[in-house]
């Protein structure tokens, strides 16, 4: 008994704790106070994945499918990536039925990451509410950058749809169909699809028209709905094994005079900035699909 009341008294604490830690709006906000607008804030957590969303219905962006890898903790020159067989390469014993057996290996320094940005520009005097101040910084701006981000992994230079190795396949066949035989494809390889990112007008219409998201997800597929991706396009791939999200680990937000065209007109901005860049272990393993 003794023993399941500190269990209790434990679990107690934390949770006591973690209402007492600042979210990354408050700290701006006490910031603010101290520095007026010189704040700027930097924070030691990648602050995209800081908050907790109260929707009831989830929204996943695309970071929630990879494996972050935080370079400030966890530091490394290298990882490790494979290729598809070269044409002319000599034939693998057993590569007909395990395909995978014909990759070749690659070891590569870690990419530079990319800095993905998120302005808003401050209506006059909202700083002088702290409250609202706080969530406007936590769920505006912070939100805004969780966009930037999804642009970063999946449309941007360095983005899921830019990276060499990873193959397209088009069908000239009904949109399940195309899904379902490139999870297959990444079956064959050995692999697992175990994520797709799709435009919210195809989970839609699949919905409407039958049970291809719901029997995607009851098979474990983790689904992100993005407007980054063209309608009748989807990427389908690993994600838990093929794929990993470098992350310098810390982030930073400041008023700052953003560029040319960022609002119609003159005001107060905001800028918030993040560190990172994905990387593709598996591009076999991975697919775009269009129909």
């Amino acid at each position: 008994m003794l023993k399941t009341d500190h269990v209790k008294s434990t679990l107690a604490q934390v949770v006591a704790d973690r209402k007492q830690e600042l979210s990354p709006g408050r700290m701006f906000v006490e910031a603010c106070v101290r520095d007026g607008l010189d704040a700027a804030v930097e924070y030691d957590v990648t602050i995209t994945d800081s908050l907790t969303s109260s929707r009831r219905k989830p929204r996943n962006p695309a970071r929630n499918m990879l494996r972050a890898v935080d370079l400030s903790r966890d530091p490394r020159e290298f990882y490790w990536h494979e290729s598809a067989p070269a044409p002319g390469d000599a034939p693998i014993a057993g590569a007909e039925v395990r395909r995978e057996m014909a990759s070749r290996f690659h070891k590569s320094p870690i990419p530079e990451l990319l800095t993905t940005t998120a302005w808003v520009q401050v209506p006059p005097d909202l700083w002088k509410d702290p409250e609202t101040f706080e969530t406007f910084i936590n769920y505006r701006l912070i939100v805004r950058l969780c966009t930037a981000e999804n642009v970063t992994i999946i449309s941007g230079e360095g983005g899921l749809l830019n990276i060499p190795g990873i193959e397209r396949m088009t069908s000239p066949g009904p949109y399940a169909s195309a899904i379902l035989r490139a999870c297959n494809e990444i079956e064959q390889m050995g692999g697992t699809a175990d994520g797709m990112i799709i435009n919210p007008s195809d989970y839609y219409l699949a919905m409407g028209n039958g049970r291809l998201m719901e029997d995607l997800e009851q098979n474990g597929v983790f689904i992100v709905r993005t407007r980054l991706v063209d309608p009748g396009q989807a990427i389908v791939g690993d994600f838990g094994h093929g794929a990993q999200l470098f992350d310098a680990g810390r982030s930073v937000i400041r008023f700052a005079e953003p560029p040319a065209g960022t609002f119609s007109e003159p005001g107060l901005a905001l800028c918030a900035e993040i560190y990172e860049r994905v990387v593709v272990n598996l591009p076999t393993n991975f697919f775009v699909v269009s129909v």
